[in-house]
């Protein structure tokens, strides 16, 4: 059964605007370790960072919390498998939101371009 559903969109260039301020401690704000390794690894790492930043936002709205209290960002982690699709690890307060469903999964969509990156986000129960 479908839980929720989420969809956000970012502007690559607040992205990059915020990298140019903050360096290094932005993407750590809100990524996990593995994510910022995959990222750096492309050619321009700004639209997979925002792709991820919105994936976040994706399942968070899914979740129905949004990134807050009952839910941050260093609970979700967006990776790939063999495939290279990406997938939904949880951590912390998000397995006890899966919890509180009685279990379930996430599916996520990853799309960017030069200016824009989305995801679109599905959480069954």
């Amino acid at each position: 059964m479908i839980y929720g559903t989420g969809i956000d969109i970012v502007e690559v260039d607040r992205i990059d605007q915020a990298y140019q301020r903050w360096g290094e401690k932005f993407p750590k704000k809100f990524l996990r370790k593995e994510e910022i390794e995959y990222c750096m690894k492309q050619n321009n790492p700004l639209p997979s960072i925002a792709a991820r930043f919105a994936g976040k936002e994706a399942i968070s709205k899914a979740f129905g919390t949004g990134i807050g209290t009952k839910l941050n960002w260093h609970d979700l982690e967006i990776i790939h498998n063999e495939h290279t699709r990406p997938i939904v690890k949880f951590h912390g307060k998000a397995i006890d939101l899966l919890t509180e469903l009685g279990g379930g999964k996430a599916h996520i969509s990853l799309s960017h371009s030069k200016g824009q990156a989305a995801a679109l986000a599905v959480i069954e129960s």
